[in-house]
Parts: C-alpha cells; structure tokens; sequence
C-alpha cells in the first residue's frame, strides 16, 4: 500500500530536509516555537473535520472508510483512511491541506478502531527516512551472511543502529512531538526503527509517572497527548526503570 507513497514522497523528502536543515538557521530565536504552535493547531483543526466526517460515514455505512492492509502491518500504520471515501459522499467537503493527498506530510490513520475510532497523524517524512536507511540495512545484511549492523543493546532484541557499519554518517529523525532529534534502532531481525523513548519519558514525567505496568505499550502515551502516532515503531515496556523497546 505505501509503495506509491515511496514514488511519490522521494522528489520531496529531499525538499523537506533541506528545509529542516535552513530553518533553525533563518527562523530567530522564537519563530520556531510560534511555528510549532501553527502547525499543533492545524493540525487539531484538521483532525476535528476528519474525525467529524469519519463518524458520520461509519454511522450510515456501518464500516469504516480505511484503505486495506496487509496483517502484519503495524499496528499506527495499519489503519488509513480512505478520503477518497469521505469527498465523495456527503461527508468532507475538502480533503485538509496538511494531507499527504493534497502535498502535505500527513496520513490520516485511525487508532482504536475497534473500539472508539479516532483520527490521528502519521509524519510521512520521518516514514521515508526510515524506509531508506531500511534499504541501507538490507544491502549490509545481504552483504555480510544476514549479519545487522547493530551498536550497543537497547531493549529486548533491540539496539542501536551502527551507521559506521554502514559507512554513513550517523542520521537521526526529527520528532513530531518536540523539535529534538531521534536516534534510531534496529532489531535482530534486521528492522529499522525510530527510538521514542526519550519521548516517553518527557509524557511520562508530565502526567507524574514513575512507573507502568509492565504490560502496557507505552506509545500509547503519546497517541493520548498528541495528534500524531509513532510511526515506524517498536512496542515500548517499562524495563530497569525506564521505557525500552521490545522486538519480540
């Protein structure tokens, strides 16, 4: 399903990075934190009108008008909206600018489906980047008897990625809950991820926890904060007194 996305996305990407790169540089000292504020209410008023029309449309079709996946898809990337679904119906008038649809960086995905579905954000950007250095991940796996280029440990058949290994310099991930940067991970099985733990732990502190259970994805702390899912993720536990990843 996201291989048109790829196609399309790898023209822009290029455009969006060299942005991200020129912004810190031309924006001053506040004007990054105002943007952040625009784009946080974009974003809310965005997902109003398309958590509006995803509730009428499910009401009268009985279904909800997400585009097909495939079952191991994960699971804040398994749920994307059709909009075609909702413009063509009496449901949306117009499909919001931030959309990827209309050149925008977002999908609308849904989480909670099953229960009480609500409309979230996937970045399109921080995906692409992932899926590239998934590639690059790949070729050195292909090229060293199924061997990842792993660092040190950092959870559960999880750890850091070691771009030396790759003869790259060492990327990270602009996160679209603060205006830091992610590192990234990579599994014994060779898939690459983002590490939100540092996110984790900013929410945690926020809503004063101190401790989890030790069953509970953590990610989904984020999702309950934000308008934006953790895309190109592992599932989060609290482990040694701190949020680690999990690969199995």
């Amino acid at each position: 399903m996201f291989a048109h996305i790829r196609r399309r996305v790898s023209g822009r990407v290029a455009g969006i990075m060299a942005l991200t790169v020129l912004l810190p540089v031309l924006s001053g000292c506040m004007y990054p934190k105002e943007m952040r504020k625009e784009n946080q209410a974009t974003a809310a008023e965005s997902i109003l009108v398309v958590q509006n029309a995803v509730d009428r449309y499910k009401e009268k079709n009985g279904v909800l008008p997400i585009k097909n996946s495939e079952a191991e898809t994960p699971i804040y990337e398994k749920y994307v909206l059709d909009l075609k679904k909702l413009t063509q119906g009496p449901y949306l008038g117009q499909v919001p600018g931030i959309a990827f649809e209309k050149g925008g960086s977002f999908l609308f995905v849904l989480v909670n489906p099953e229960q009480k579905p609500e409309v979230k954000l996937m970045d399109i950007t921080g995906y692409q980047k992932a899926g590239d250095i998934q590639k690059w991940v790949d070729e050195y796996r292909k090229a060293n008897n199924g061997a990842i280029p792993q660092g040190e440990p950092a959870g559960q058949d999880v750890y850091r990625l070691d771009f030396a290994k790759l003869g790259k310099k060492t990327a990270q991930s602009e996160s679209v809950y603060s205006r830091t940067y992610l590192s990234y991970l990579v599994s014994s099985n060779g898939t690459v991820a983002i590490d939100y733990a540092p996110e984790i732990m900013k929410a945690m502190e926020r809503k004063g926890m101190k401790t989890a259970q030790a069953d509970l994805d953590l990610r989904s702390l984020l999702v309950s904060e934000a308008p934006y899912v953790p895309v190109k993720s592992f599932p989060y536990y609290w482990t040694d007194n701190e949020p680690k990843a999990s690969a199995r």
